[in-house]
């Protein structure tokens, strides 16, 4: 979505205030849940498929397949491999946006219940479909996961082409941020010294005619590398505050056979070889036969300290609810921070699950992004639907990093 930048600039300084709340408080008064929520809660027929909304176009083809008999496994990669083929989207396959070298890095995992297996691999370059080397490292190796340069070298001797993955758009908008931004590691959000990372506020004139002004030397660095003017603002926002991107999907058959896979390049201008919750089985996707499936996107880093996936489909293994169980794992990442919504509010998840029975839950740290862009799970249970999740806390996340004191 487009803003002004009249609109860009407010939503920056709004970003930058403090919540002006007690945050232990707030944080234990927006837990409070129960399956009376309205959002994605409810328990559809077999076959059903829930993935993230990034699959919306795809999850037809996919029901299709598990519907006429189709591997639960091979039915939920025919969804994530659509955002992996699709140069458009910046935050899977080709077209991710890159690591800080410009390098696109990708991580994906898999997990099929009927035979109780899983693949994964980790910091792949040149390699479009890793969620279907994922599989591939499952079905051909007696190893669950490979990783960089041996991934790749891999994922070649089993068939898959080496090509390039960055495309124009994407690296334009990495020249911009290597020109205009290319120093953001640090502190994160769980360090003691993280606002360092904060900026005053923009209280005077003189910090809010110096943000404009970069704002404009930034269009002029995009007019020059040839970024088209109404794409201008958007490839800004990317590089001011670096998304994440990802795509989880699980499916489950009339036989109550289910599987699950996840599939991202990850947070963009990274480090080089960082490996977000994507790759790692029990964090950005888990699938247990006797019980369900679970993935994430998000925060790769918040997601992996409460390995999320997993601690869903325990959750349920134990009688939750899909709704309660996901609930759970978000309330670990609030507690991370001692329920300090200031820094709490920099972060986001959001978890897609599907109990054996049918039973679906999409849930999220906040609502969403921003107020105009809602956090919704994509279900097809011979209805294809997009439902707004159910969210732990009131209100949009705000993007991280915030803007640094100019």
């Amino acid at each position: 979505m487009l803003v002004s930048r009249r609109d860009f600039i407010s939503t920056a300084v709004a970003g930058s205030l403090a919540v002006g709340l007690s945050q232990k408080a707030e944080a234990q008064k927006n837990q409070s849940t129960s399956s009376t929520n309205s959002g994605a809660v409810g328990s559809g027929k077999l076959p059903i498929i829930v993935c993230a909304h990034n699959g919306y176009d795809y999850i037809q083809g996919g029901y299709d397949f598990l519907k006429n008999g189709g591997d639960t496994l091979d039915a939920a990669l025919r969804v994530v491999k659509g955002p992996e083929d699709d140069p458009n989207d910046t935050s899977v396959g080709l077209g991710g946006l890159p690591n800080e070298d410009g390098v696109v890095e990708l991580d994906s995992c898999c997990m099929h219940g009927p035979t109780r297996r899983a693949g994964s691999v980790g910091g792949v370059h040149n390699i479009k479909n890793v969620s279907l080397v994922a599989k591939s490292v499952m079905d051909h190796t007696a190893h669950v996961m490979l990783v960089g340069e041996g991934a790749e070298k891999f994922a070649v001797d089993e068939g898959f082409a080496r090509e390039n993955l960055l495309t124009d758009n994407s690296r334009k908008i990495w020249l911009l941020y290597k020109e205009t931004h290319s120093d953001w590691w640090g502190p994160g959000l769980s360090d003691p010294n993280w606002r360092k990372r904060l900026q005053r506020g923009l209280q005077s004139q003189a910090e809010k005619d110096n943000w404009q002004m970069r704002i404009d030397r930034m269009q002029e660095v995009a007019a020059r590398i040839g970024i088209p003017e109404e794409e201008r603002m958007a490839a800004i926002r990317k590089v001011i505050f670096p998304p994440t991107g990802t795509i989880h999907c699980s499916a489950l058959n009339e036989k109550g056979e289910i599987s699950g896979c996840t599939t991202t390049s990850g947070l963009a201008w990274k480090i080089p070889g960082r490996v977000g919750d994507s790759a790692i089985i029990g964090a950005g996707c888990y699938t247990d036969q006797d019980v369900g499936s679970a993935g994430a996107t998000g925060s790769g880093e918040e997601n992996i300290k409460v390995a999320g996936a997993h601690t869903i489909v325990e959750n349920m293994r134990h009688g939750m609810s899909p709704l309660d169980a996901g609930m759970d794992a978000l309330k670990r990442i609030v507690r991370n921070y001692n329920g300090d919504l200031e820094r709490v509010k920099f972060t986001d998840m959001t978890y897609y699950i599907l109990r054996k029975d049918g039973a679906y839950a999409g849930v999220s740290l906040w609502e969403g992004y921003n107020k105009n862009e809602p956090h919704k799970i994509v279900v097809h249970d011979g209805e294809r639907r997009a439902e707004p999740t159910v969210a732990l806390l009131k209100g949009p996340s705000q993007e991280w990093p915030p803007e640094r004191t100019l």
